[in-house]
């Protein structure tokens, strides 16, 4: 089969993150866009990148790009590309997009027309006027950006944010590909103690924990290209035993706090999900105490903000208490703290050393970085 192109959203801001990890998985020609990275890949790939990505929201495979400004282009141009090749005879294939910017703006048209089009392909190459569309769900997804037609297959189901492990959140969960980011922004690698003072459901300390282990964050979950015949099932067989010889057997201090004992009990309930409760460690605990002895670790907190859980004054009196501990900190911390706050800096008591803008969500947000100098 030809090399084949994979398309992967990410949140805004991870753009670079994502790429990073497709060249560790060793992709060709990465290339990192705004809200989304593509690079080649080799049927094998659509496994290993399913299984290892951390920062991307989901694997699309692009079977072809083409320029509409009416509907009859929109056809044509969906009705000449080899949907056979990937979609069975009972294959069912729903369509969806967005459009921006472009004179095909009408969503529920495009999508409409996309799917006559694919239909007649389909029904001209197996000799049926009908399509059962009983088969396994290959999930088609458009994007018109520009008049540019980008059509794809989503190899993914449910977002690989949804790694399994969080069968129940609290309020304002953080999406786990927002928090592996966080991790890996904080170049935490499992050497040194790494803290979440204000833990919740505990996702930031199994990111960390999965990230220290080296372990895929897909390995417990399905994907739906699994059940794709023109992909061989023993490609994902390969992925997952390439990805488990890669991990790391070592001894970690992770650790996660919250004042809330039903947020601690969760937290504790998802590392036993995620196969990491033997290396991360939850406790009832008020991060305005929070402190270590150690000379060295990384703290990486998502505090609520003031506008989804406390009111703003709660939230700038949590601030200042939390970065009074953190003053007490030894010189050889590093502290990661992720607020949408405009004023988080005033009232945490300190200019960030580094900040880069995440979105949590909709939500625009910062991550303040600080190395606890003296």
């Amino acid at each position: 089969m030809r090399e084949l192109e994979l398309l992967i959203p990410t949140l805004f801001g991870l753009e670079g993150l994502c790429a990073e990890e497709l060249r560790r998985l060793e992709l060709p020609w990465v290339r990192a866009d705004n809200g989304h990275v593509c690079c080649g890949a080799r049927p094998g790939d659509i496994p290993r990148v399913n299984l290892n990505l951390r920062t991307g929201e989901r694997v699309l495979l692009v079977l072809g790009r083409y320029e509409a400004r009416d509907f009859d282009a929109l056809y044509e141009g969906a009705r000449a590309l080899p949907w056979e090749d990937f979609i069975p005879q009972d294959g069912a294939f729903p369509v969806k997009g967005h459009s921006l910017n472009s004179q095909l703006h009408a969503v529920p048209a495009c999508q409409s027309i996309l799917k006559k089009a694919i239909a007649a392909r389909l029904g001209e190459r197996y000799g049926l006027e009908k399509l059962p569309e009983t088969g396994a769900l290959h999930q088609v997804q458009f994007s018109i950006m520009r008049d540019e037609v980008t059509l794809m297959l989503d190899t993914t189901g449910p977002g690989l944010h949804k790694r399994g492990y969080r069968a129940v959140g609290v309020a304002a969960p953080l999406r786990e590909t927002l928090a592996a980011a966080m991790v890996l922004l904080s170049r935490y690698r499992g050497k040194d103690p790494f803290c979440d003072p204000f833990c919740g459901s505990g996702t930031i300390a199994i990111e960390a924990a999965l990230i220290a282990k080296n372990r895929a964050p897909g390995l417990n979950r399905s994907f739906s290209a699994r059940k794709w015949r023109w992909l061989d099932s023993g490609l994902w067989l390969q992925a997952a035993d390439e990805a488990m010889d890669r991990e790391y057997h070592g001894t970690y201090d992770i650790w996660g706090g919250d004042i809330d004992p039903k947020a601690v009990a969760i937290a504790r309930d998802n590392a036993v999900k995620a196969d990491v409760e033997d290396c991360v460690r939850f406790e009832v605990a008020d991060a305005a105490s929070f402190h270590r002895d150690e000379p060295r670790g990384r703290v990486v907190t998502n505090p609520p903000y003031g506008e989804r859980l406390l009111e703003k004054k709660e939230a700038e009196e949590l601030y200042r208490a939390f970065g009074r501990a953190v003053r007490t900190l030894p010189a050889g911390w590093q502290v990661g703290v992720l607020s949408s706050h405009t004023e988080f800096e005033r009232t945490f008591g300190k200019t960030a050393d580094k900040k880069r803008k995440l979105y949590n969500g909709m939500l625009k947000c910062d991550l303040f970085l600080y190395g606890i100098k003296r």
